[in-house]
């Protein structure tokens, strides 16, 4: 196994790990429209990320999932009643920001595994895994900023109630 193989199997687990983590946010924190509706739309961005790192990883002899992880139904349904529970209670706060915080570590972790293969794709000069990192990256940026966002936009007021 190469070393850029190893880069594309971390970088598809790590996305998948984001795209599983997004969704899980989503249905904890369903009460709160914004966190349900944008950690949805974030982790597509990382479903589609995983499908293109499974395609790409064909160049490179690698047998990758293009579906991207999905949890149980009854995963699914006991974070659906756990969030629910969350929103009535008085911590549902805090326990936003430690899902925040785990989110921008998790899509710092992607960037920093699309940056290793921008620079692979450059060092081999293959084109194709390097467009696939042009076009990828700025979404996992704009994950991370979202998640940073919402981390200084919600602490002050969890924080100082």
């Amino acid at each position: 196994m190469s070393k850029i193989d190893t880069v594309l199997e971390e970088t598809h687990e790590h996305e998948n790990e984001l795209h599983l983590t997004l969704l899980r946010v989503s249905e904890r924190h369903k009460t709160d429209h914004e966190i349900y509706h944008v950690a949805r739309d974030l982790a597509a961005w990382s479903a589609e990320h995983v499908r293109r790192l499974a395609e790409a990883g064909k160049a490179y002899g690698l047998d990758l999932d293009a579906e991207p992880k999905e949890e149980t139904t009854l995963g699914r349904s006991v974070r659906e009643k756990a969030g629910e529970a969350l929103g009535r209670h008085s911590q549902p706060g805090m326990r936003l920001l430690r899902d925040l915080r785990e989110l921008h570590l998790q899509a710092t972790e992607v960037s920093l595994d699309w940056e290793l293969l921008g620079q692979a794709a450059q060092a081999t000069k293959d084109r194709e895994l390097l467009a696939l990192t042009k076009e990828c990256h700025p979404d996992t940026l704009r994950q991370s900023r979202w998640a940073n966002t919402m981390l200084k936009s919600v602490s002050p007021q969890v924080l100082a109630s």
